[in-house]
């Protein structure tokens, strides 16, 4: 009897469908940009003899930028967080405190983030002003701060609420360069559910965060290329990684950026992580054994939880 496919295959499938090539995995294990993670150290970095070539040109920047946390590391738990950003071809990596990012130069926004969301220390309010980099070339990020309208959040790629142990941390969250267009039910929902899952699993043990955008190639929600030069990405993907050795354990999740990733619908959004490796082309720092399991469910929120 022919098996009929699961709701998670066709939800891949269509994906998959609407990437461009240039996101599929490359020889050597690099994505397209030449760059992957070393699964020995966890560290993502670049290659850029190997990345495929730009249909564009890169913009012009003559020398790395250093961001205002670089001075002091040991303030930070980001996962490089004694490295200076690095250029590889129109990528920035961004050391932020508690926080890294990877900023797309050509596309004006952040194509991956990393962090350790370790036990809860903090309760600092989020700032309220969103603000440009002012350590990054103005060609590399958004033409304007104000919201972005048509239904559409100012999305945190790593949210201020793991970060309301340090002031500046926060202010860094609600750089530019950390925000992407979210569907305002998709920001507040599904991606949102998954912030409380880490909120609350970050006080059991340190949780090993990673995640990124899938662009895709749909022109149809392009509404904010004129205000703010950046694309509307069809979804997002993030990895929560706990444990170490053969206790570790991880979950993900490709949440499209659409009305429908509701709370409700986010073990719709359930992948493995192998699965997740051939989607973005990229090797994630997560055991082998552990690649292709894939929950039933999401990690529920634990009784008496305190997710804000």
């Amino acid at each position: 009897m022919t098996q009929r496919p699961t709701a998670h295959a066709l939800l891949l499938l269509a994906i998959l469908a609407a990437l461009p090539m240039s996101g599929k995995a490359h020889p050597g294990k690099v994505n397209a940009e030449g760059c992957h993670t070393e699964r020995k150290t966890g560290e993502y970095h670049c290659h850029p003899e190997r990345a495929k070539p730009a249909t564009a040109p890169a913009p012009a920047v003559s020398e790395p930028i250093l961001s205002p946390s670089a001075s002091s590391p040991a303030e930070s738990s980001a996962v490089s967080p004694t490295e200076a950003p690095t250029i590889a071809r129109d990528l920035l990596k961004l050391d932020y405190q508690g926080f890294t990012v990877w900023l797309d130069c050509q596309q004006r926004g952040p194509v991956r983030f990393e962090y350790i969301a370790s036990k809860d220390s903090g309760d600092l309010p989020r700032a309220k002003d969103f603000t440009l980099d002012p350590a990054v070339p103005k060609e590399c990020q958004q033409f304007s701060t104000s919201a972005y309208g048509h239904g559409f959040d100012r999305g945190h790629q790593v949210p201020a609420n793991h970060l309301d142990g340090s002031e500046e941390a926060l202010r860094q969250s609600n750089y530019m360069t950390n925000i992407l267009p979210q569907v305002a039910q998709m920001n507040r929902g599904a991606w949102e559910r998954t912030e409380e899952i880490i909120e609350c699993y970050r006080d059991l043990e340190d949780l090993h965060v990673i995640g990124g955008v899938i662009w895709g190639n749909n022109p149809a929600d392009d509404y904010f290329l004129r205000s703010h030069g950046v694309k509307t990405p069809d979804a997002f993907w993030k990895v929560v990684i706990r444990g170490t050795g053969q206790d570790q354990r991880a979950i993900a999740w490709v949440v499209p950026n659409s009305p429908s990733a509701t709370k409700s619908n986010l073990d719709r959004y359930l992948i493995s992580v192998g699965n997740l490796e051939q989607l973005i082309g990229e090797t994630l720092p997560v055991a082998a054994y552990a690649k292709n399991d894939k929950p039933t469910s999401s990690w529920h929120i634990p009784h008496g939880c305190r997710k804000g």
